[in-house]
Order: structure tokens, then C-alpha cells, then sequence
């Protein structure tokens, strides 16, 4: 499912040169605006709006249709496109807003066609994104303003979460085939990123539907071994019971897979979980941790939590909290849930919603302590940082970044600093916001 539901990137091209993307939800959605920026560019569409939606909680939801509103007030006689997991979803409430000029779905998105002037274009243009049996490869030239690039190598997710409505956004599970992600990558990195995300909604199915059915970590590893010039690469969300043996070799043994893994948890009670309708028990999470640990004893682990899910109990609650120490986990991605109409979970007994919030806010401040503590075991380390900005001041250059273990850093420094370069510093401070470093040279 996807991890975060928020704006992820706002491009500032003026409209009567290039559409405006604007994106809510996950790092795949980061990776098709990129996609749909250069197809609409190319298709020469001027004056137009792009939103890519969100459909993972209801705030995702309004947040986006808020934005919507907005931007029509700015910008009154712009044609407003809406796409993206919510429009997939359920088109007839965007359709039902004066503001919107066209509906898009997720398979269409992703097609020149659908930017094309001189065409007719339905204002509903969603198919059934159940029948969509491929996902293709799209050759991206780059992600404008970022440090770190993103490659698609999956779509869609065969499972049925009691509280997901991805699958029904996003279709089921299709892999991108090696060699296109091969030269993805490449070109990528031939572009000048030196950190590459592998990204999808459950990366860690990737392969079962193509010729042979290689794993994610057969994947990972002939991409590494044909692109040997790429330094750092990350995962998106894993599945904690889905890892193959290739990909525990990497953790292990490749320096170029950074140590940060995050988990798609969503609980730590048992009960909850098969209620979830997850793959995974808490034992199988903490299995995992301490096996990564094992093999690598300087990872870390993120995960996302939903607090308040129907029927969790008092007991249910400690035991998701309790997790987070015996996991070992350091980034949280805390939802209070989000009821979401035609689920199975929205038939379910619900949490009051004091309750719900107290609980994610006892969920946030674990995760707070767990940061700092963190933060704090860095100091007087050495680490190599992905430069994010840089920003003048009157004595120096702020540089801001994420080291290996994604811990936020910056340091003050009178050299300029290439956006998207490695660098390496040393660890003086632990602050509330992170990490401050001192340069070497």
C-alpha cells in the first residue's frame, strides 16, 4: 500500500509553458507524475493542471479536493485534470465537481494518447483497471528539483487488506520487465543520480507474473551487476514474510543497498492482523528485524502503523506499541484509520474517535523517543549524505540531506554543493529535527 499521504512535489513551471503536477500519496505516484509531466509536454499541452490523488485515508482525499478548489480559483480559466488512485476509484465524485475539467484513470494516465490536443477525450476516461494485465516501462529523463530518482518496477497488489482500497486503484499485481528497469536505471544514472528507489505498491511480489518468475532479489541483483556504475539504491515498502533468499544475501552483502528497510506492519497484535487480513503475524515481523540485524548489524527499520483499527482493544493497542521496542523500529508512519467505503473493515465494530486519536498520538510519541534515540547513538560517526538543498545564509551554506540510514542531516559549510552529490560528515549534534554534521574533506 502506499506509505505517505501527503504532497510530495509541486511543479512551478509556469502554466502557459508546461503543466503544473501536483501530487498527493505515495513515492510510485512521485515516479507517474515524472511520467505524465514529459508525456503531457510532449503531447505540447499548455495551460493545464494535473493532479495525481491519494486514495489511502479520507484526509488524503480531502486534501486533494481542497486543493483542487484552489487551484481553480488561481487559475480560472486552466483545464483541470484529475487522476491518480481516488479518480480510479471513485470517478463520479470528482466528475460531480464543477472545477474539474477531465477525469483520468490509472492505466490512461500513463498514456500519450491521453494528453493529445485535437482529440476527443471523454470526460470519464477510467477503464476497468482490473483487466490491465502489463505495466510498462517508461524511460523518465530525470525529476526535476529532486536528489533521488524513482523506478517503477511494479504495479497493482493481489491481496485484499480488509482496510485497502488500493488493489481496486491500482489492479492487480504486474512486474515491469528486468531489462526495462535495467535501462531505466541506467539512463538514470547516466543523467547524474547517484540514489536510485526502486518503487511499486507491493514491490516484494515483484516477478511472479513474468517469464520465469524471477524474485525481487534476482531482480536486484543482475540490476546492480548490468548497472555497475550506480552507488546507492533504496527500497520502497517490503513485506516482512515475502523476502527471498537473493534479496537476504543482498542485505547482507551489498554495500550499495543502503541499510534503511521499511516495513509494511500496519499492527503488532495478532488478532488485529488477521482481522487486517495481513500475510504476516508479530512474530514473523520481529523474525525479520532481528534476521536483517543479523546480517547487518547497522540497519534500520521503518514502519507503517494504523491506529485504532475496529475491534482493537486496550491489550491490542499495547501490543502494536510494545512492537515498536521489540522490532527494534526507528521510522513510523503513524495512520489513525481511515474508514473507506466498500471495504470489509468499514463493517466492522469501530474504535470511538477520541479513542483512535489518543492511540496514534501514543503511537507518535514511541516513535519520537525511538528517533532521538537514534539521533543520538550517531554521534561522533562518519557518514556519507545525499545532498537534498542548499541554502545561503549571511556567514555560510546550509546544506541539508539524508545519510545512508535516512536520518535528515545538515551542516554549514562556505562551498557549494551539487544537488543529488555524496558527501561525507561527521556527526556533532543530535537535534529534535535530526542530525549536524561537520564536513570532511
Amino acid at each position: 500500500m502506499s506509505n505517505v499521504c501527503q504532497t510530495h512535489s509541486k511543479e512551478s513551471t509556469p502554466l502557459e509553458r508546461a503543466p503544473l503536477v501536483i501530487t498527493f500519496g505515495c513515492r510510485l505516484n512521485t515516479y507517474e507524475s515524472q511520467v505524465m509531466k514529459e508525456l503531457s509536454q510532449q503531447a505540447g499541452l499548455t495551460n493545464t493542471i494535473i493532479i495525481n490523488t491519494c486514495a489511502v485515508t479520507a484526509e488524503a482525499e480531502r486534501q486533494a479536493k481542497q486543493t483542487i478548489r484552489r487551484l481553480r480559483r488561481e487559475h480560472p480559466g486552466a483545464e483541470i485534470i484529475v487522476t491518480g488512485c481516488a479518480s480510479q476509484i471513485n470517478s463520479q465524485s470528482y466528475a460531480d465537481m464543477d472545477e474539474v475539467s477531465r477525469i483520468v484513470g490509472n492505466d490512461e494516465k500513463m498514456k500519450l494518447s491521453s494528453y493529445q490536443q485535437g482529440v476527443r477525450h471523454d470526460r470519464i476516461q477510467v477503464n476497468d483497471i482490473m483487466a490491465v494485465r502489463e505495466t510498462a516501462g517508461h524511460l523518465v529523463s530525470g525529476f526535476e528539483g529532486k536528489a533521488r530518482a524513482f523506478v517503477q518496477v511494479q504495479n497493482g497488489c493481489d491481496h485484499r487488506c480488509t482496510f485497502c482500497t488500493i488493489p481496486y486503484g491500482r489492479g492487480n499485481s504486474r512486474s515491469v520487465a528486468i531489462g526495462e528497469i535495467v535501462a531505466q536505471v541506467k539512463s538514470l544514472v547516466e543523467a547524474g543520480y547517484q540514489e536510485i528507489v526502486l518503487t511499486g505498491v507491493d514491490i516484494t511480489a515483484y516477478g511472479a507474473d513474468l517469464p520465469g518468475a524471477p524474485t525481487l532479489g534476482q531482480m536486484i541483483r543482475r540490476l546492480l551487476s548490468f548497472v555497475s556504475e550506480l552507488n546507492r539504491l533504496r527500497l520502497s515498502s517490503l513485506d516482512p514474510v515475502e523476502i527471498d533468499g537473493d534479496l537476504w544475501q543482498l542485505i547482507g552483502e551489498e554495500p550499495r543497498l543502503l541499510p534503511h528497510l521499511h516495513m509494511s506492519l500496519q499492527a503488532g497484535d495478532d488478532m488485529i492482523l488477521k482481522r487486517m487480513k495481513r500475510r504476516h503475524l508479530r512474530a514473523d515481523a520481529i523474525a525479520f528485524c532481528n534476521k536483517a540485524r543479523a546480517l547487518r548489524p547497522d540497519v534500520v527499520f521503518g514502519a507503517d502503523l494504523i491506529a485504532g483499527f475496529p475491534t482493537e482493544t486496550d491489550d491490542m493497542f499495547e501490543n502494536t506499541l510494545r512492537s515498536i521496542d521489540e522490532c527494534g523500529l526507528t521510522y513510523l508512519h503513524i495512520f489513525p484509520y481511515s474508514s473507506r467505503p466498500g471495504t470489509p473493515a468499514n463493517r466492522m465494530p469501530p474504535v470511538p474517535g477520541p479513542v483512535v486519536k489518543k492511540r496514534a498520538a501514543l503511537l507518535r510519541q514511541k516513535g519520537e523517543k525511538a528517533l532521538h534515540q537514534f539521533y543520538q547513538s550517531c554521534l561522533g560517526q562518519e557518514t556519507n549524505f545525499l545532498v537534498e538543498s542548499t541554502e545561503k545564509t549571511t556567514h555560510s551554506i546550509v546544506v541539508r540531506g539524508k545519510t545512508d540510514h535516512f536520518a535528515p542531516i545538515y551542516l554549514e559549510t562556505t562551498r557549494e554543493f551539487a544537488l543529488g552529490s555524496v558527501r561525507k560528515a561527521q556527526i556533532i549534534e543530535a537535534t529534535s529535527d535530526g542530525l549536524k554534521g561537520k564536513e570532511i574533506e
